[in-house]
């Protein structure tokens, strides 16, 4: 054998030759363990900080469950984010799948009851600028709507907005038109 050819290795066949491993069986890596162990542990912060009512409607199992409680309650940093380390730690032991479903479902919720309220908003507005025009319109889209008590608080806005007043009736406009379209759905 001359100097230049290559030998083969000793150490490696080619069965064993990383370029020809079976990635079928192979093991995750040490950074993907990572990277799932922090994404639990951001599933587990929104557990946290997610509103008592929501948080209630959320099937947990109980170590979990009063671990999280635990954690609302912590207010030091270093001693919160530990309390975090461990609900990770606890949910690498579990499904999290069920419990990101649930949270989903939970935000989804939370985002179209935004958006409900945007809605009101927009009309709230658009009958304070446009008056009659959108009076009419809202009246032929919820004929249930009283014309005459709507007219009537956006005479009184109109008036509080000219006095500096507080907008009491505008408030009151946005009650009734969240009723309104509580109605409808």
């Amino acid at each position: 054998m001359s100097r230049h050819q290559h030998k083969p290795d000793k150490k490696h066949s080619d069965a064993e030759h990383p370029d020809t491993k079976d990635f079928g069986t192979e093991e995750i890596s040490k950074s993907q363990r990572k990277r799932d162990m922090h994404a639990l542990q951001v599933l587990g912060q929104q557990l946290v900080e997610l509103p008592k009512e929501q948080f209630e409607k959320i099937t947990l199992e109980e170590n979990l469950r009063d671990a999280i409680v635990d954690a609302r309650h912590i207010r030091q940093h270093g001693a919160r984010k530990r309390q975090l380390q461990y609900i990770g730690k606890i949910m690498r032991s579990i499904d999290a799948e069920p419990i990101q479903e649930q949270l989903d479902t939970l935000q989804g919720q939370s985002s179209q009851a935004t958006q409900a309220l945007h809605n009101i908003e927009r009309w709230r507005d658009r009958l304070l600028k446009e008056g009659d025009n959108a009076l009419e319109e809202l009246v032929k889209l919820y004929q249930q709507a009283d014309r005459q008590y709507l007219r009537q608080l956006l005479r009184n806005a109109q008036k509080e907005m000219l006095a500096n007043k507080t907008p009491k009736s505008t408030r009151t406009l946005f009650r009734y038109l969240r009723e309104l379209f509580d109605q409808e759905t």
